[in-house]
């Protein structure tokens, strides 16, 4: 009897304690670029999602040059509350400082994060914003990860601009999980710009080739995915030829095109515009045309055969449909073909069409 009372008591505790939750929309803010010596202010909404009234009974911080304001009483169940930490600014340089928050809700803290980089003078981004990515406007509107080999990290960077009257806090919606995207500062006010980081993590990309995605440029946490706000990301995976010998190179199967720049005209009331390629083999072995994949709606393709016999051509038929290719928002419809020739494992070609 006694131990299923201890066994009662530790239910009840495990479900008390579970009972109290704290969240926040972002756990870390960017601030950017800071002026030296000029402090900068990082704020936290957080929520009391818990059945209890929350208290916070102690704050730790990274180092000494941060302060942290916080609600001193009990914040009701259900209520919001905000934490600000301000940042002295004394050093150049960037900087990342974390603040836990013990409560009621966990025996483990609750740990925010902020981070910038301190500098003599703020530079914006100086070139033309062409693209309007919802209210938010934007250099480009794709984002693409050139000839990747397996396990590589690669960094791609857009820029983006409020031109709003209204503070906004970008967030980047609809990521797949080899994809990261942190935006710099978090809160970009009214005729400012901020900085998008992409990092992709090729280990995660199933198949070689282009693998392609959109993702959404939201203007505030909680948005909603809307195809104005879309950025279209593609990354191109290649095969390796790292273990192939010296003469196993000199027998290896070498791709020519006639073009890789097709022009197909203007369409001019025409619904579609057709064109051909002829593929050849210059190597000694079988030419393995291992993909073919299009960059943008609006195009088909046709060839004959995908293992090419060495000093053999085949034709390649390229169809241009007008009305899939306006619905695209990409500006360059393009073909991607990924052989076996490990001089020439990423072929591109252009489609030229007005």
């Amino acid at each position: 009897m006694k131990r299923m009372n201890i066994l009662m008591l530790s239910s009840l505790l495990t479900v008390s304690a579970s009972a109290q939750k704290i969240s926040t929309q972002n756990e870390i803010v960017d601030c950017g670029q800071v002026v030296f010596r000029k402090p900068v202010t990082a704020e936290f909404l957080m929520t009391n999602e818990g059945s209890k009234p929350l208290i916070i009974h102690q704050v730790y911080k990274s180092c000494g040059c941060t302060e942290v304001v916080y609600p001193k009483n009990s914040v009701a169940p259900g209520d919001s509350f905000l934490v600000k930490a301000v940042y002295d600014a004394k050093q150049m340089g960037t900087f990342h400082k974390q603040i836990c928050l013990y409560s009621n809700a966990s025996e483990e803290p609750f740990i925010l994060s902020m981070r910038g980089r301190v500098v003599s003078n703020v530079v914006d981004f100086a070139g033309p914003y062409n693209e309007l990515l919802g209210e938010l406007k934007s250099d480009v509107q794709e984002v693409e990860f050139d000839d990747v080999n397996r396990g590589d990290r690669p960094v791609q960077r857009i820029h983006i601009f409020n031109p709003t009257e209204e503070m906004m806090e970008p967030v980047v919606m609809h990521l797949p999980n080899y994809l990261q995207a942190t935006v710099s500062p978090s809160r970009v006010a009214p005729h400012r710009s901020a900085e998008i980081t992409f990092v992709l993590d090729s280990k995660k990309l199933r198949d070689f080739g282009l693998n392609q995605t959109s993702v959404y440029l939201g203007e505030r946490p909680g948005d909603k995915i809307a195809p104005e706000k879309e950025i279209v990301v593609s990354a191109v995976l290649l095969p390796s030829f790292d273990k192939l010998t010296a003469e196993q190179k000199k027998l290896a199967p070498k791709v020519e095109l006639s073009t890789t720049d097709l022009n197909l005209g203007s369409f001019n009331g025409k619904k579609k515009l057709k064109g051909e390629i002829l593929v050849s083999n210059q190597g000694k072995s079988v030419l393995d045309i291992r993909s073919m994949q299009m960059f943008t709606m609006g195009l088909q393709v046709q060839l004959k055969k995908s293992k090419i016999q060495p000093g053999e051509t085949v034709k390649m038929k390229v169809t241009a449909v007008a009305t899939d290719l306006k619905k695209s928002r990409a500006k360059h419809p393009r073909i991607l073909m990924i052989t076996n020739d490990p001089e020439n494992a990423k072929v591109v070609i252009r489609i030229n069409v007005k």
